[in-house]
């Protein structure tokens, strides 16, 4: 893939065409996950009542977007988390240094009035940079 080659992945949520958003997008060696709430598969919400299962499930939801688009969490260099409640900040605190406590990526959390639905009580987008081997012609 070059870097003028778009790629559009989608998770098949209903709000993807309706909205008009990709789950993730890769152009080049960058990844972008758009923001991520806890839904499973199934379309099920996972931990409800559950900040840190929450963004667990959010996590894995963008560890799943990203492999789709041919990257891991360790490429993630920048996490960007939106919660309902700052008091909840420690529990999905500790959900994202489940995944990143070795990577570190740059990270915000910031609290927001709600999200679309009023048992989602966070939301979390992701921004990676694959790391293409260079290749060594003599």
């Amino acid at each position: 893939m070059d870097d003028t080659t778009r790629r559009n992945y989608s998770s098949s949520s209903p709000w993807e065409p309706l909205v008009g958003y990709s789950r993730a997008v890769r152009v080049g060696n960058l990844v972008f996950v758009s923001g991520t709430t806890a839904f499973d598969e199934h379309g099920v919400l996972v931990g409800a009542g559950d900040a840190r299962e929450q963004a667990m499930q959010c996590l894995r939801n963008i560890e799943r977007a990203l492999a789709q688009a041919g990257a891991t969490m360790r490429d993630v260099v920048r996490t960007r988390m939106y919660v309902t409640d700052i008091a909840l900040a420690s529990e999905v605190g500790s959900a994202h240094a489940a995944f990143f406590s070795d990577i570190r990526p740059a990270s915000t959390m910031v609290e927001i009035a709600r999200l679309v639905d009023p048992t989602m009580l966070v939301e979390i987008e992701a921004d990676a940079v694959v790391v293409i081997p260079v290749s060594n012609h003599t």
